[in-house]
């Protein structure tokens, strides 16, 4: 019988919260790439199969429709605009490419999980500051804290063991491709 808060279940559990939350940094950025074709995808399924949603939600309809203007109409006008989306994108994979760093060896770099954490913070004080600011409505800046509050919750599970982890003192290394063990 294996023991479940040995030094090896231990960093399965962590590297398996690390590839959830990184996926998730990865499509999220993903997503900002294609924005104009994917607002036109979302306006148009709001009239048609997606439709109980929209009637669910009575201002989401036009609010996705008043955004798909705007990005059609950046996009037609001054595309140089959506570059920062692009950015955005870019930002989310680099980001996700930094946890690779916890992913091998959690406990010396604890610090991009806690950077992760601080991030995840972030979100909320900037959604309050800047949704206003640029007219978004409030509904949609609760979507955009959720970001900050769902994407925190892997993260503290993930400091939790990692924290566990490392009062076990030193851990074997374990190679993340093949599982084998090394000599330390």
């Amino acid at each position: 019988m294996s023991d479940t808060n040995g030094p090896r279940a231990l960093l399965k559990r962590i590297r398996v919260w690390l590839v959830v939350f990184i996926v998730c940094l990865v499509l999220s950025g993903a997503t900002a790439f294609p924005l104009v074709t994917e607002l036109r995808l979302l306006d148009e399924a709001l009239g048609s199969w997606a439709a109980p949603l929209a009637d669910a939600f009575p201002g989401l309809t036009e609010w996705i429709t008043r955004v798909r203007g705007g990005v059609e109409a950046a996009d037609a006008q001054a595309p140089y605009l959506l570059y920062g989306t692009d950015w955005l994108a870019f930002a989310h994979l680099v980001i996700a490419v930094a946890f690779y760093g916890p992913y091998r060896d959690p406990v010396r770099n604890i610090w991009v999980v806690e950077f992760g954490m601080i991030a995840c913070a972030g979100i909320v004080p900037l959604a309050l500051i800047c949704g206003p600011v640029r007219g978004i409505p409030f509904g949609w800046s609760l979507v955009d804290m959720a970001f900050g509050v769902f994407g925190v919750l892997p993260l503290l599970a993930v400091r939790r063991l990692v924290k566990r982890l490392e009062a076990l003192g030193p851990v074997p290394a374990v190679t993340p491709t093949a599982g084998r063990t090394s000599p330390a």
